[in-house]
């Protein structure tokens, strides 16, 4: 596979109340800071800690432990805390953590899915082994669906829109069950059939399964972040097989950065767009059909 479709990317390690390990992606943080004081929101969620200002720019402060339904810090602890100011979904959050470990190298290869006896109400997107520890990557989709409820808006199509998209064959991969519900709401409202599936190695072998029987797939929409197969690899892999490299490729992400565009392109992809902007998705998609009919 070509470098490109390999890079490791950091990981954040971090402790919560109760000493656990948790990670999260570095492609989805600012910076760290020390604990700093901060402003109560008045009738804000129970997570919410206050707002503090962070060079120049106020931002929401969250206890993480909190929001994922864990032991809340205790008030006389903020103070030995840090701070991770998180660039995701379009939003700049902070999210309060008993301590910063280290940040480690890691191919998404080697992260694995979760247990399936965790339920789609966890807030874990992966595991990894470190060593002898066991490592959870948060789901930060979810708790961001949690605090940041997304609006009932879903978009416009004309009649004639919507019969090209709902001519296309058109897979959807994304490991966070909030995005999946998400995607799959907008899909059902134009009435778009649809194949969606929490892991980029299952949606490969859909793609070749569907190629060898004479319909492929023409629209791909994936997040990027994933275990196992992440949606860079999964483009890649695509592009690479000649029975596949003519789908349209949306890799559709919580990051809010021009590097996963970058990125997108050199390995294959043909856009990337910053989740949950249903307006946005619909138009990429429409460009998707207009590929296809272009192609065929």
């Amino acid at each position: 596979m070509s470098e490109q479709a390999q890079r490791t990317q950091g990981i954040l390690l971090f402790h919560l109340a109760g000493g656990q390990v948790f990670a999260m992606g570095t492609l989805k943080i600012k910076e760290l800071v020390p604990y700093t004081n901060l402003s109560i929101i008045p009738h804000s969620h129970p997570a919410m800690l206050g707002t503090a200002n962070v060079r120049g720019k106020t931002l929401p402060v969250v206890d993480m432990s909190a929001a994922m339904g864990r032991q809340a810090a205790p008030a006389d602890s903020l103070q030995q805390g840090y701070i991770i100011v998180t660039d995701c979904q379009r939003k700049e959050v902070g999210f309060w953590v008993t301590a910063v470990d280290r940040i480690v190298e890691m191919n998404w290869r080697d992260i694995l899915p979760p247990p399936a006896n965790l339920g789609d109400k966890a807030y874990v997107a992966g595991v990894a082994k470190l060593g002898e520890r066991l490592v959870q990557l948060v789901d930060v989709e979810r708790i961001f669906a949690q605090l940041f409820p997304p609006t009932a808006k879903q978009g416009e199509l004309s009649a004639e829109e919507s019969a090209n998209l709902q001519a296309l064959n058109i897979l959807v991969v994304d490991d966070s069950a909030v995005a999946r519900k998400q995607l799959a709401d907008a899909m059902k409202h134009f009435n778009i059939p649809y194949q969606i599936f929490a892991n980029g190695r299952e949606a490969l072998e859909v793609m070749e399964t569907a190629a060898a029987a004479g319909r492929p797939v023409d629209l791909l929409v994936s997040d990027i972040e994933m275990p196992g197969l992440d949606g860079y690899e999964l483009a890649f892999e695509v592009r690479n097989r000649a029975a596949l490299a003519h789908a349209y490729i949306i890799l559709h992400t919580s990051i809010s950065s021009e590097i996963s565009v970058g990125q997108a392109h050199q390995v294959g992809a043909n856009e990337a767009l910053t989740k949950f902007d249903v307006n946005e998705l619909l138009q990429a998609m429409l460009r998707g059909a207009q590929h296809s009919v272009a192609a065929g």
